[in-house]
């Protein structure tokens, strides 16, 4: 059947063209169908517990995606007459964004003091035009040694402040996050324009949703275009011939738009991770030609009979590239043991691409290669000249090899558990990144994006009126302050401190929680009618008045840093809180922080699977239970050795690192197989000993494999230059793993081969 299926493909050539163009053309259909997701929640699934803890927040009190105006006045001082006019404006104007639930700032802060008997409660700054020095420095004095406002609105040496709308997106349709993005850099530019003297910087998260697809976008207008450069380029030069680099091509090409528009069929949404599947399957893809066109070529140089050569080529390498898409579909399968959705449709996405590019292989590549004018080659492609003679250096020097490479390997797994996890969502983009950039000169200058939210409940409705309840919650509060990572707590215990104050005449010995429930009940009571709209307590008290919220602002932490800030703050709780009072933290940081951790078990098992059914698959196909063991080593021990000189050149393994050992099993596995394939068939067919069948394997399939890793190592070491943090290190990761690979296989594999390796291999 295989036969009659090389005969029909090769003398057919031009139906078989049609039929395959015209089938990747219905699939590439879908494209139209693809959405890109732009919310950092798509890397949580719905099951995720802290994604629930966070969501059950937020319902209980108002949502806090938002966006944060980070304002600097060049001449270094916020509470002049035009600044405060500025900010007053801009506030005003903030009211506008599209879904705009709040706005806060320094100059609508609500300013409580006492008026006789009465409690007066209006914006800090009303008219700034009329303000005399006095009354702006009794402003300065007022914004930075309130609690609610310092190193969240404004900085303690008054020279930066911030306008923070909280966005309340309906999530309809996608175009709600680029809406919001597109009216605040507007806005910004607006009071930019309108008073030269500030500087405004976009942070927040919002604008971090939009960064994502952003980064995408820009990674798509210029990795793309470069990896097809440099497989075009490769392939050129290493296989000599026109003919072969354009058939090549025209295979990436319909997988990659048949992948996508698959993608579309299914309901696919696309995500900064799957932005990178057109890389990893393109160099994949050109992987399964390569090995065809390398024989043919090699057949038809010798020959000069272009299907006869062709034919030999697909007869001898059909089972091996069978092998390697499976086994390379399986290991990306086994990312649907992620916890992260992106990275589970990314597996999905490069298996169909992986499927996709072996049928186009075995139908569209040998067909074309029948039709294509192209020249007997005068000469093999590039390196084949060198394989005989590395062939004879590794049967010469097998014993050095083998003790050399085992002990490399030792060395580089030993530096392993050097690798620490940790996941900080802001590094997610590059250091160029506007949203990075901005984000890190808020925490170095006002305030930070990282969060950790509590929702602290009291006994019973109205409980939080309980002067017990109110010190319980002042001392967790200030045990946080106390804390060196925290920039700010919002807690309502400030607020109840200062109306104690104002309502016994703004004397300062009142600041202090008040003693009596009934009288905490009617200050807060009173406060809250005092309050216009949009500035009322709903985002720190339930409607019950059962629970009160307080979230802490943490300078840029480490994941192992704010969780083990996170769990010192349940140590407090547990030691000093009553049991009603017990909860957990929750946030889109605590999320990012857990999510690694989580990720790194689950694809543990999923890597174990994938094992599993790889080594099971390659000891069925190549009949052997021996070396279908032996050739587990060269397996495993690039990716181990992989994260050893991770360790050594960064150390940081987060969510995208996470998945990188289920990504490179299947790809690794490649060259491994294909060596094989061409050991066993030279034992089998042509009755080699161990020696010459190591000979045979490099001189038929040693050219495939290192020009096959150049094409990946070059094409994965694009995503290196990716905007989009996880992308880059993914790729960088994997490269480094595919590089230790080819070394393994050409370097220790033989010689495993050659001292364990038996007749009954034969």
């Amino acid at each position: 059947m295989r036969d009659r299926l090389f005969a029909w493909v090769l003398d057919r050539p031009w139906l078989t063209i049609f039929l395959s163009v015209l089938v990747m053309v219905a699939l590439a259909a879908g494209l139209p169908r693809l959405s890109f997701s732009n919310d950092y929640r798509m890397f949580f699934s719905e099951e995720n517990p802290q994604l629930q803890a966070f969501e059950a927040l937020q319902d209980t009190y108002s949502k806090n995606d938002n966006v944060l105006f980070v304002i600097t006045p060049k001449d270094g001082d916020v509470f002049t007459v035009q600044t405060l006019d500025s900010l007053v404006w801009l506030t005003k104007e903030a009211w506008q964004t599209p879904y705009s639930l709040r706005v806060d700032s320094v100059t609508n802060y609500q300013h409580t003091e006492a008026e006789g008997d009465d409690l007066r409660v209006a914006d800090l700054v009303e008219a700034p035009a009329e303000l005399s020095a006095e009354q702006l420095s009794r402003i300065r004095d007022i914004a930075t040694h309130e609690p609610l406002l310092i190193h969240r609105l404004v900085s303690p040496d008054g020279r930066h402040t911030g306008v923070n709308v909280t966005i309340q997106l309906p999530g309809k349709h996608l175009g709600e996050v680029p809406e919001v993005t597109a009216f605040a850099r507007d806005l910004a530019d607006r009071a930019m324009a309108r008073d030269p003297n500030l500087e405004i910087r976009l942070t927040g998260m919002v604008i971090m949703n939009n960064a994502f697809p952003e980064a995408s976008q820009k990674d798509m207008m210029t990795l793309y275009p470069a990896m097809f450069l440099v497989v075009l380029v490769t392939l050129g030069v290493m296989l000599r011939s026109m003919g072969g680099t354009f058939a090549t091509l025209s295979v990436i090409v319909l997988m990659i738009f048949a992948t996508m528009g698959l993608s579309g069929w299914l309901g696919i949404r696309l995500s900064p991770p799957t932005t990178s599947v057109p890389v990893v399957i393109m160099t994949l893809a050109v992987a399964d030609c390569v090995h065809i066109l390398s024989n043919f070529l090699q057949g038809f140089h010798k020959s000069g009979e272009r299907r006869a050569a062709m034919f030999e080529s697909l007869r001898i390498n059909l089972t091996p590239v069978f092998l390697t898409s499976l086994t390379t579909a399986v290991g990306f399968l086994s990312l649907n043991f992620s916890e992260a959705p992106p990275f589970r449709e990314l597996g999905n996405m490069s298996a169909m691409g992986v499927t996709i590019a072996f049928v186009l292989a075995i139908t569209l590549l040998p067909a074309m290669m029948m039709v294509l004018p192209i020249r007997r080659p005068k000469h093999p492609a590039r390196g084949g000249q060198a394989m005989p003679w590395l062939a004879d250096f590794v049967v010469r020097r097998r014993k050095p090899l083998f003790w050399g490479m085992a002990a490399l390997a030792l060395l580089l797994v030993a530096q392993v558990p050097r690798n620490t996890l940790n996941d900080e969502f802001v590094k997610y983009f590059d250091i160029g990144n506007p949203f990075r950039q901005a984000t890190e000169y808020a925490t170095d200058n006002l305030t930070g994006i990282y969060l950790i939210e509590y929702s602290l409940p009291a006994a019973g409705d109205g409980g939080i009126s309980d002067p017990q309840y109110l010190r319980h919650l002042e001392a967790f509060a200030n045990w946080y302050r106390d804390q060196p990572q925290v920039l700010h707590v919002n807690v309502l215990t400030d607020i109840m401190k200062r109306l104690n104050k104002n309502l016994h005449g703004d004397d300062p010995a009142w600041y202090r929680l008040p003693d009596d429930r009934e009288l905490s009940a009617q200050y807060l009571l009173l406060y809250e009618f005092s309050l216009p709209f949009g500035l009322d307590l709903n985002n720190q008290i339930d409607v019950r008045k059962s629970a009160t919220r307080m979230v802490v602002t943490m300078e840029n932490l480490s994941s192992n840093q704010l969780l083990a800030v996170e769990e010192q703050a349940q140590a407090w709780l547990s030691a000093n809180a009553p049991d009603y009072m017990q909860t957990h933290g929750a946030s889109p940081s605590v999320m990012f922080a857990n999510i690694g951790y989580r990720n790194s078990r689950t694809m543990l098992q999923g890597t174990t699977v994938a094992l599993v059914v790889i080594s099971a698959i390659l000891v069925l196909a190549l009949s052997s239970w021996r070396v279908g063991v032996l050739s587990l080593v060269p397996n495993l021990l690039p990716i181990a050795m992989g994260f050893g000189v991770w360790a050594l050149v960064d150390g940081q393994v987060g969510l995208a690192l996470s998945v990188v050992s289920g990504m490179t099993l299947g790809i690794v596995v490649d060259d491994t197989v294909h060596f094989l394939s061409k050991y066993l068939r030279a034992r089998r067919e042509k009755g080699l000993n161990a020696e010459q069948a190591v000979r045979y394997a490099f001189s038929t399939v040693g050219t495939a494999l290192w020009v096959t890793t150049l094409v990946l190592v070059l094409g994965f070491s694009v995503l290196a230059f990716s905007d989009f943090a996880m992308n880059a290190q993914m790729g960088s990761l994997t490269a480094i793993t595919i590089a230790l690979a080819l070394f393994a296989d050409f370097l220790f594999l033989p010689p495993l081969l050659m001292k364990f390796g038996d007749q009954k291999d034969a």
